[in-house]
């Protein structure tokens, strides 16, 4: 692990553990929350506190797709389910290629040269991934880069679990909500309306059960902790139109994570906003989010 510090906050990185977080503190409490998920093995059973999704954001349906006139499979990567997961670049380890003591920037090179490598992903890329410690939060950016011979479809996103109390609010403004079916892949687009609105008054997320991704994000989202006196304000580039919610009332944490794509995203075309890219050889896509920290205690 390596550790950035900036003022009175820490953030502790993982390259070994798919470059995800190990924390992030300030004066010496949880902003996100570490969690154990035996249900992703790659973790090893390690406290993640957020993790990049790259080069999909959550499900692809059985694991199973087909692009450009090819079928492929994927590795099952996540226990008690059916689909694949999230990717592959959170099972690897990443290189880090520059660090200072308030910022960081980790490497990942897939090459689908074995079996098992194109089982994860049948496509070759490279991430960049950078995190920056300022006087105003965390600020993470993705980079991902096609480095095969062909077309590939790619999405990413970002995968924090924030700190949640009796008092948490969650505030963000998006057009519309996919419910799932019984198989939990999106069934149905329905309005920000009623239950699925989150503003323009936010909502508490205690007692919440979500897990769903918001289309028509507008790149903001507020999550308020009068209890601990702050809130954070995520502010997102226009790609990560998406925006994943998990929570349920038994977890400590609201899982609010910046996506580009919808959830198997892959399996419809049909949806012109899905927001699955096609990258040319060569080309990249990239984006940044920024988790400023704003303390109300006057």
């Amino acid at each position: 692990m390596i550790e950035l510090a900036r003022g009175n906050a820490r953030v502790g990185i993982l390259p070994e553990t798919g470059g995800g977080l190990a924390f992030w503190r300030v004066n010496d409490r949880d902003v996100l929350v570490p969690t154990v998920d035996p249900n992703l093995r790659a973790q090893q059973g390690v406290g993640v506190a957020a993790y990049p999704l790259v080069p999909y954001s959550n499900r692809i349906g059985q694991g199973r797709f087909s692009f450009d006139g090819q079928d492929f499979e994927l590795a099952n990567n996540i226990g008690g389910e059916p689909h694949s997961i999230h990717g592959n670049a959170w099972e690897r380890v990443w290189e880090v290629v520059q660090e200072d003591p308030d910022r960081a920037i980790l490497l990942l090179d897939h090459r689908p040269d074995t079996d098992e490598r194109k089982a994860e992903w049948p496509f070759a890329y490279r991430a960049v991934l950078s995190y920056v410690l300022d006087d105003q939060g965390l600020n993470v950016e993705l980079v991902v880069v096609n480095q095969d011979e062909k077309p590939q479809p790619i999405g990413f996103g970002f995968h924090p679990f924030f700190s949640k109390s009796d008092a948490t609010t969650l505030l963000f403004h998006a057009q519309g909500v996919w419910e799932n079916g019984p198989d939990g892949l999106p069934a149905q687009h329905v309005a920000t309306e009623g239950a699925w609105s989150f503003a323009p008054a936010a909502r508490p997320v205690r007692q919440l059960h979500l897990d769903n991704c918001f289309a028509g994000w507008n790149g903001h989202a507020e999550i308020d902790d009068p209890d601990g006196g702050y809130r954070i304000v995520i502010e997102a580039d226009e790609v990560f139109r998406h925006l994943v919610v998990f929570t349920a009332p038994e977890k400590p944490f609201v899982a609010v994570e910046p996506v580009t794509n919808m959830n198997d995203a892959i399996h419809h075309p049909e949806i012109l906003e899905r927001g699955l890219q096609v990258v040319p050889p060569g080309q990249r896509i990239s984006g940044s989010m920024r988790f400023r920290l704003v303390d109300d205690r006057g």
